[in-house]
């Protein structure tokens, strides 16, 4: 019998239970509308899957065997978008066969600051090639019917008080940058989902900002997908559900605070039908498909060698690579990280590898091949502590019996992981104590570095014959090192962040990590090489720098404008040719310098590029189109993205500041309306063609200005003394013809031209 007194189910507190997460790793079920439970894991470089009885969201839990992929900071050295999609299809074929729904990523927050213990998840310090290499991974992994998660949104650029700082920016820098790569992001791939970030921006915090949420995601961008937060932040439930945040991950108490607010008519019944179809769209879109295919996890290892071989970047060579072994046939490895390698970052994205390869191994087997010795001394320890005397002494033995020294040195977990920021970018103590000893040794050096945020190396550099970044390789990271010094592959990677001299120089010095729970970003658009290029700083490795075995020659540069109601803006054409005996690959990369007054602009802004592998000796065809869209800048005024068009010179070269040919151009742009308010200058009334004439006509209908205000305006010498005023300031003068309602007739008319 039916309980005729029983109390119905409460149909809003119902569906205030899909904004939120249904346990750790999950989205609440609903049956009877047909709406599955979705699963989310880590891994933007692998997934980090866990049983239901351990999860944590720091990496501190085992989770089930995967791939692991080079993480973003490796493969953004590639400059190879396909490559990175190719990467993601691959990521989002494991999360298929393992159930997971949405992978947590890619991330692609801007290195700001070199110090962010974060930024071996990030990309780069260009929110062009940021947001496009990011869109690559999530179309990738979409392709296959995952869902991609982009993070975190926004402005996230440091890992300390990550939960409470406040990224203080100012509008254009916030558009152009921070913004920028989420926008391009979501451009080149239609993500599915979108997760904001722990911290403030402008003082509100990002999981709780209808300006963020609403306005710029969904009405600005047309996003519409789902919303998650990052797990725990959530500080107003009420406030973020408003603001339009869809899902609270993983979920905690706070339903009660959600019900009282709809009692109370805070919550409209509408945020909560958002977040059901926003939910639904999700699961329509990673239902599983009869095309899936199980992921072949030995094709996957390959890709990962490969992967890490085209973003590997040789920073120095003074001709001892590639390693041959009949001219160097005693090897001393040197460095513990060539026989425990470190293949990737710790925190939330660490992934429990299939398998790792070091080195050190594959070295010894492959040199052995080729009757060449191998000597190995671990040199120093991976925990903090002074330098072991007893490891240098051996090691250098071991050094000066060698013809050639390959040193294995980078950053251990100690030194950088998600929830501490770095403080200085130095390599550890005890290798620069190995380092230093070793310039006393005449041995040929090769240092293969490891790491996932920069290290400088002007103390040791000229000590070295070769340096090779390889960043956090993967777990084939032994073969890649190998297959690159070896020769059997060309390191193909290129520079996707400034490596700076000193700490001191980086544009975030003075203002990282902030004070009082706030952040300035006082160098507004000068972050990365733009900082460095505008104040003209020595580094050590500039923005897209990195060599080849072989060497390249630029010709005939032609810039091909198009029609201004075009999509395409210009597009830049040259020759590359492979002027080497090897076969190597090439990032053709195009910057343009925008000569403009009206806007303040870096020296040089990238703009496109392309990545060409050639034969010995080969030429070809390179063509860069550049879209209109992507030359804009956003105007504060107009509160939009504009292009004006005008004088450009445009750059083409191997690297920020190896630029091989350069050309002046003419773009077509739109003619930007003139905003003028009482508060603009009266010179820049006067400068307008319309409004000049007519207050030039209304002061002589009134006789002209009077006083000394006309005396001023009377000698060309002091006009500018009055045309620096704002017009309202004018008004207030002696012998000065207008008043308040002449001001406001006045900006009407202006308005009305605009």
């Amino acid at each position: 019998m039916t309980d005729s007194t029983a109390t119905p189910p409460d149909p809003i507190a119902a569906k205030l239970t899909f904004a939120r997460g249904r346990d750790y790793w999950t989205t609440q079920a609903a049956p009877e509308i047909g709406l599955r439970a979705l699963r989310f894991a880590d891994g933007p470089h692998g997934l980090r899957v866990q049983d239901d009885e351990n999860p944590d969201h720091l990496g501190l839990e085992r989770s089930a065997p995967a791939t692991c992929f080079p993480p973003a900071v490796t493969l953004a050295s590639s400059w190879d978008a396909a490559l990175i999609e190719e990467v993601g299809a691959a990521l989002g074929r494991e999360a298929r066969a393992a159930g997971v729904d949405v992978v947590l990523g890619p991330g692609l927050n801007l290195k700001r600051s070199p110090l962010c213990g974060r930024n071996f998840e990030y990309y780069s310090e260009d929110p062009m090639l940021s947001g496009l290499l990011a869109g690559a991974s999530a179309r990738g992994i979409q392709s296959v019917g995952v869902g991609a998660c982009l993070k975190h949104f926004a402005a996230n650029s440091q890992e300390g008080d990550r939960n409470r700082i406040s990224a203080d920016i100012d509008e254009r820098s916030l558009r152009e940058l921070y913004l920028r790569n989420f926008q391009l992001a979501l451009e080149a791939s239609g993500a599915w989902s979108i997760m904001t970030s722990y911290n403030r921006i402008n003082g509100l915090h990002a999981s709780q900002d209808p300006w963020l949420l609403t306005q710029v995601l969904r009405e600005e961008w047309g996003f519409d997908g789902l919303v998650i937060s990052d797990w725990g932040g959530v500080y107003d439930p009420v406030a973020a559900l408003k603001a339009g945040m869809d899902l609270r991950m993983p979920g905690g108490a706070l339903d009660d605070r959600l019900i009282a607010a709809h009692a109370r008519g805070e919550i409209a019944e509408g945020d909560l039908d958002r977040v059901i179809a926003n939910t639904t769209r999700l699961a329509e879109r990673t239902r599983p498909r009869d095309t899936d295919v199980p992921p072949d996890v030995e094709a996957h290892h390959a890709l990962v060698r490969r992967a890490a071989a085209e973003s590997s970047v040789l920073l120095k060579n003074d001709g001892v690579l590639p390693l041959d072994p009949a001219r160097y046939p005693k090897v001393a490895i040197l460095g513990e990280l060539a026989r425990t390698p470190r293949i990737q970052g710790s925190g939330s994205s660490r992934v429990h590898p299939r398998r790792v390869v070091a080195p050190l191994d594959v070295l010894r087997e492959r040199l052995a091949q080729s009757g060449a010795q191998v000597a190995f001394a671990p040199a120093y320890g991976l925990q903090n502590g002074p330098a072991d005397a007893a490891l240098i002494t051996e090691a250098l033995q071991v050094a000066r019996d060698a013809d050639i020294v390959l040193l294995f040195s980078g950053l251990t977990d100690a030194a950088e992981a998600e929830g501490s920021d770095r403080t200085h970018i130095d390599l550890p103590d005890q290798q620069l104590t190995l380092l230093a000893a070793l310039a006393d040794c005449d041995t040929p050096l090769v240092v293969s570095l490891a790491n996932g945020a920069v290290v400088r190396s002007t103390q040791w550099r000229d000590t070295a014959q070769a340096i090779v970044e390889f960043w956090l390789s993967g777990q084939a990271h032994g073969e890649t090192v190998a297959d690159v010094l070896l020769g059997d592959v060309p390191p193909a990677g290129r520079l996707a962040q400034t490596i700076p001299r000193r700490l001191q120089d980086t544009p975030a010095f003075l203002d990282f990590p902030g004070e009082h729970r706030h952040v300035r970003h006082s160098e507004g658009l000068h972050i990365g090489y733009r900082w460095y290029d505008a104040r003209d700083l020595a580094v050590d490795y500039p923005f897209g720098h990195g060599l080849s075995y072989t060497s390249f020659d630029y010709e005939e540069l032609e810039i091909d404008v198009r029609a201004s109601d075009d999509d395409i803006a210009f597009v830049a054409r040259l020759t590359l040719r492979n002027s080497g005996a090897r076969a190597g690959s090439e990032v053709v990369q195009l910057y343009a310098s925008d000569p403009s007054t009206a806007y303040q602009t870096p020296p040089r802004e990238l703009r496109g590029w392309q990545k060409v592998h050639l034969e010995a000796g080969e030429s070809c065809a390179v063509s860069i189109p550049v879209k209109r869209a992507h030359l804009g800048h956003w105007h504060s005024g107009l509160k939009r993205w504009v292009f004006a068009g005008g004088p450009m010179t445009l750059h083409v070269g191997a690297s920020s500041r190896d630029l091989r040919l350069t050309c002046e151009t003419e773009l077509h742009g739109e003619a930007l309306p003139v905003v003028l308010t009482p508060w603009s200058l009266f010179g820049e009334w006067m400068q307008h063609p319309v409004m000049g004439p007519r207050i030039e006509a209304l002061f002589a209908s009134r006789g002209g200005v009077k006083g000394r205000a006309g005396d001023l305006l009377s000698d060309p010498a002091g006009r500018n003394t009055v045309y620096i005023n704002p017009l309202a300031m004018l008004a207030q003068f002696p012998g000065v013809p207008l008043d308040q309602s002449d001001l406001e007739t006045l900006c009407a008319e202006a308005a009305a031209l605009a």
